[in-house]
């Protein structure tokens, strides 16, 4: 999952964001408004973090101008914790949550991982497909024959993704911005070593190749 982090506190950002990728998530960053309205508009994020006393822009403004393009991204707003009419001000403008300053970092997780389940229309802390069923908390898989799996970062944040997104084709050049790390190389040729890595561990048909488009899924998946 591809998360735009928009934070001007240098030393929230320092704090966060490492802590984001150890949880699976390829996290880009911005520091004011503008350049986080740039990002948005031409780039795919999964979900924002968004501050709302940015400089140069707004983050509310960010955030309408956004809905106002139809982007349906879901937004967690961050506010100074007795600032309850940001909180107002930025729901109906769209966010789809909020979470006031100071926080705590596990709050913050687990709201973000909420928002990006709901937004998929998946209420269980796990993703399940032609039985394998995938623990997001613990960045595990476990096989159709109980055998517990532990993925490594890549292969957690590309199982992700395409359990996320089940009926969907999916490109190498788009799976790669969702499972990279921002300082990795973006080698979409790559993908193939880790989609077999994938097929290896849950069989062959787990993963079908659609030649010129992608990947996706297998037929016949079961997921929730």
């Amino acid at each position: 999952m591809r998360v735009l982090l928009v934070e001007d506190d240098t030393d929230l950002v320092n704090s966060l964001k490492p802590r984001l990728q150890r949880e699976g998530y390829v996290v880009e960053t911005a520091n004011n408004g503008v350049d986080a309205q740039f990002l948005g508009e031409e780039e795919s994020f999964d979900a924002v973090i968004l501050d709302l006393g940015l400089p140069q822009r707004p983050g509310l403004d960010v955030l309408t101008n956004w809905r106002h393009q139809g982007m349906t991204v879901p937004v967690l707003i961050l506010t100074a914790r007795d600032a309850w009419h940001e909180r107002v001000d930025g729901l109906k403008a769209g966010a789809d949550d909020y979470l006031g300053k100071p926080f705590h970092t596990d709050e913050l997780l687990a709201r973000l991982e909420a928002l990006i389940r709901r937004s998929h229309g998946k209420a269980d802390n796990e993703l399940v497909s032609h039985g394998v069923r995938l623990l997001l908390s613990e960045q595990q898989a476990v096989k159709q024959s109980g055998e517990v799996i532990v993925l490594t970062g890549i292969e957690f944040r590309l199982l992700r993704y395409l359990m996320m997104h089940p009926d969907k084709v999916h490109s190498k050049s788009v799976l790669s911005e969702h499972i990279y790390e921002e300082e990795q190389i973006k080698d979409s040729n790559v993908i193939e070593v880790y989609i077999n890595r994938l097929r290896h561990y849950f069989g062959k048909s787990f993963i079908e190749n659609r030649r010129g488009q992608g990947y996706r899924l297998g037929p016949g998946t079961d997921n929730r």
